[in-house]
């Protein structure tokens, strides 16, 4: 088996279908590339958004030749139900290919390798298993999705050398430069929502918009149990955003504050006084949101982390010393005496982004 062609389209694949990203949720992000027995490239294709046409479809529509006897690459297993589009499967086994290289199978139960036994009844040969990990790691929102039924949470931080968010006076800006910035607009993006607490409403007014080119604003969700924000913060603004605002019914029921129409007021259960973020989380996902990006200070950052409810933590890291230790640090209040009750982590990648790093990690069940 020639199995560096075959990483090699895989890889193909997955850069094609990354150019979708923040696009195709709840869809999974999926690539296409069609090639001749020499591996030859004929034609590529990628999923554009939700409800338009699947990788293999498009990648069929590029090509200008016939595709009997033909090969197909695809970082995902095709679907073999009829869904907002028809089965992928079935179109493959219509033009007469003769192979598809698949990166890994669907986790969807009701694909879950029934696309590929569909394939390989119809006589075509599946190769299965190419750069498995990485294709799950690009879909590892869709992943989590499908197979627990909750949001993908991303935690992302930035912080100095020392672990710090802020000098003691709250100033912050900016710890990280423009790259690593950048590098947020990005992960804003591929999420359906950002969340933050009503403390970093109140004291940096932010906007927590996405500024990349051609880039979606994601959802936004502040957690303010007492509804201490005014209707006059950045966050609240009407532009056709929808907005989230995690309270108590106690606090709606005493507000006499008015939002504006994109702004939902949303009763959560309590926790020892504060939102139960669990159920709030699970509350949002009802909500059709699949991934959440949480940017805040230390009370909520250390509240997800202490009840384990992020699945990567990604964190900035700014060659730069405060060296004070009334300075905010991005985590705190833990009640820990010994090393092994730590929050251990695995880091997945380390990344430059000049003059900062950043740490891709997942924290490790042990």
């Amino acid at each position: 088996m020639p199995k560096k062609e075959y990483e090699k389209l895989i890889k193909k694949c997955l850069s094609l279908a990354k150019q979708a990203e923040g696009k195709t949720s709840p869809n999974p992000l999926v690539g296409a590339v069609i090639f001749d027995d020499d591996f030859k490239i004929i034609s590529t294709g990628y999923h554009h958004k939700c409800g338009e046409a699947h990788a293999e479809v498009n990648a069929i529509r590029n090509a200008d030749c016939d595709l009997k006897c033909k090969s197909i690459a695809v970082n995902l297993e095709p679907c073999s139900h009829h869904g907002k589009t028809p089965p992928c499967a079935d179109m493959l086994i219509e033009k007469g290919f003769k192979r598809v290289i698949i990166g890994t199978q669907d986790p969807n139960p009701i694909v879950a390798g029934r696309g590929i036994r569909k394939l390989e009844k119809a006589g075509i040969e599946v190769i299965s298993g190419i750069l498995q990990e990485d294709c799950k790691n690009l879909n590892e929102i869709f992943f989590k999705n499908q197979i627990e039924n909750k949001p993908f949470i991303t935690l992302k931080t930035a912080t100095t050398l020392d672990g710090k968010i802020a000098c003691k006076n709250g100033d912050s800006k900016w710890i990280t430069g423009e790259k690593a910035r950048h590098k947020v607009q990005q992960i804003r993006n591929a999420n359906d929502a950002i969340m933050t607490g009503s403390g970093t409403v109140i004291a940096d007014n932010p906007n927590l918009t996405c500024r990349i080119k051609n880039g979606k604003n994601p959802i936004r969700i502040i957690v303010d149990s007492k509804l201490k924000t005014n209707p006059d913060y950045n966050v609240y603004k009407n532009d056709r955003t929808k907005v989230y605002i995690l309270t108590t019914q106690d606090a709606i029921e005493k507000t006499k504050k008015t939002y504006s129409q994109n702004v939902e007021l949303m009763p959560c259960p309590s926790k020892n006084t504060h939102i139960d973020l669990e159920k709030a989380i699970s509350m949002l996902w009802n909500k059709g949101i699949k991934s959440i990006m949480i940017e805040s200070g230390a009370n909520l950052t250390s509240a997800i982390i202490q009840e384990n409810l992020a699945d990567k933590i990604v964190q900035f890291i700014a060659p730069q010393i405060i060296g004070d230790d009334q300075a905010i640090s991005f985590v705190q209040g833990f009640d820990i005496n010994k090393l092994a009750e730590a929050k251990h982590l695995q880091i997945k990648n380390i990344k430059k982004y000049p003059p900062d790093i950043m740490l891709e990690m997942y924290i490790k069940n042990i």
